[in-house]
């Protein structure tokens, strides 16, 4: 699947070293091709949780 930036995510496993479960929404925000995505995570009220590059 090809990414944009500002593409809404889900991740599809734990990421435990930043406290990302599996379903948690990300917002693209940065393409590395070939397949690398900078994904950043944020709660409901808007605050980052955490800015993750995922391959």
């Amino acid at each position: 699947m090809r990414f944009k930036t500002l593409d809404t995510v889900v991740l599809n496993k734990d990421v435990p070293g930043f406290g990302l479960k599996k379903g948690d929404l990300g917002a693209v925000v940065q393409v590395y091709e070939p397949d690398g995505l900078e994904v950043e995570f944020v709660t409901a009220s808007g605050r980052t949780v955490a800015v993750v590059t995922l391959n």
